[in-house]
């Protein structure tokens, strides 16, 4: 067992180290180059870096450590170990990726990722940054920043991670207009990478956790039903129910499965009984045992008169 928790924490912090590096290079070879930003604390960051001439990876690393307090004793002692090395390794990926003699790695005239399409550049530019955050998030860890305000909101209210992301960066990127140098147009590719990069994100992060709702009718019910409860370890309800043209009772069963899980269902059906009618329709809220936690927001503690 030991052996198995030692192996699942390497394949983390792999899964973690990949994630910084699309991240880190999303900024450092699209974004920052051609002028551009996303939002959060990076765009916050590279806003400073512009007006002060202090690097990128000093404000980054700055005041993630304020934030990292926060992160620790909110969402957990193994969250906060994760994310200050993510943020370590973004923070020594930023300075590194940053380097004139790193040239070779960025999206501009000359250099072997460059993009001639200016609108391109943001597109790949939010993609990246999506990806990278993503499997980052997925293993527990997070680059910081507003990283953790994200997480904390979605831990006990259910707002998506890409919709939180949403608000915060619209923020950030539309006082680019404010920094000399820059214009509307620059604000625009910055809306645009926000967009993919939100867009991209939900549909990593909510894609593992999609559910569906199924009805089954069919004359095999009972050899269904105990393939769902004994090999697919899930639950089935026969809900009671009548049809119109032939005006006789049968019963229907009703099961909730992850989307992952349905290609198997489906195959078993048709192996049991090739006329079975099945519907299939998304749910997009499932709590309860073997789906997701009620979040109805922090309880809130009544005074009591005297």
């Amino acid at each position: 067992m030991d052996k198995k928790k030692v192996l699942i924490g390497i394949f983390d912090y792999i899964v973690i180290t990949v994630g910084v590096v699309l991240f880190v290079m999303a900024w450092q070879s699209f974004l920052l180059p051609n002028n551009m930003i996303d939002g959060g604390l990076t765009g916050a960051s590279a806003l400073l870096a512009m007006v002060t001439g202090i690097s990128v990876d000093i404000w980054y690393f700055g005041i993630n450590v304020l934030l990292l307090v926060l992160a620790w004793f909110v969402l957990g002692q193994g969250f906060g170990i994760k994310t200050i090395y993510a943020i370590l390794l973004s923070t020594a990926l930023f300075r590194l990726l940053g380097d004139e003699s790193m040239r070779w790695l960025w999206s501009v005239e000359g250099e072997a990722l460059y993009v001639g399409d200016g609108i391109l550049v943001p597109i790949i530019g939010g993609l990246l940054e999506a990806v990278g955050l993503a499997l980052i998030i997925m293993r527990g860890g997070s680059t910081g920043g507003t990283d953790i305000l994200a997480l904390i909101v979605n831990k006990f209210w259910p707002i998506s991670v890409g919709r939180f992301y949403l608000m915060a960066d619209f923020v950030v990127i539309t006082l680019l207009i404010f920094v000399p140098g820059h214009n509307f147009t620059n604000v625009v590719y910055g809306y645009i990478t926000m967009g993919v990069c939100a867009y991209v994100l939900d549909l990593i992060m909510l894609g593992k956790d999609s559910t569906v709702q199924i009805h089954i009718f069919s004359d095999h019910l009972e050899r269904i039903g105990n393939y769902i409860t004994q090999d697919m370890a899930r639950g089935v309800t026969a809900l009671h129910a009548m049809g119109w043209y032939t005006k006789q009772d049968r019963q229907v069963l009703m099961v909730v499965l992850r989307k992952n899980e349905l290609p198997e269902l489906v195959k078993a059906v048709k192996e049991i009984d090739p006329k079975a009618f099945v519907t299939v329709v998304p749910a997009n809220n499932v709590f309860g045992e073997g789906f997701d936690e009620m979040k109805t927001g922090l309880n809130k503690k009544k005074k009591k008169r005297q």
